[in-house]
């Protein structure tokens, strides 16, 4: 009496290999999902904060336009551009020397600058201009 194989066997090793890969490539799929997702998340930060160092930097600009136009000039300001808002605030540090903070924010990301600037006879002179924490 022969036994053989019943050809039923090559069937499950099939489903079962179908299954395998089936698996390995919805754990891949998810992966660079996951991935994409952390990425764009990770890009949006970026963008946000670049786009409120731009607002601190432009009510710094506001500022001292401020100090050109008028010497005598301190004081608190507010602005909305774009996507978020800024503030900045002169503040008379004595003589012709003036201190200008500014805040950029858009959503929850907050820039600062801090600016020394020193008036002169027919300029403004920047003496310092640095992001602060």
């Amino acid at each position: 009496m022969m036994y053989t194989t019943p050809q039923r066997s090559n069937g499950y090793i099939a489903l079962m290999a179908v299954l395998i890969v089936g698996a390995a490539s919805v754990a891949i799929s998810l992966a660079l999902l996951v991935a994409g997702a952390d990425s764009q998340r990770s890009t949006l930060v970026t963008q946000q904060s670049t786009q409120a160092r731009s607002l601190a930097s432009a009510c710094a600009e506001e500022a001292l336009q401020q100090i050109h136009d008028n010497t005598a000039f301190t004081g608190t300001n507010n602005l909305t551009l774009g996507q978020g808002t800024c503030a900045y605030t002169v503040t008379n540090t004595g003589g012709n020397n003036r201190t200008i903070d500014t805040t950029g924010t858009v959503n929850i990301d907050i820039r600062k600058l801090k600016i020394y600037a020193t008036i002169g006879v027919s300029s403004i002179s920047i003496t310092s201009w640095q992001e602060v924490s």
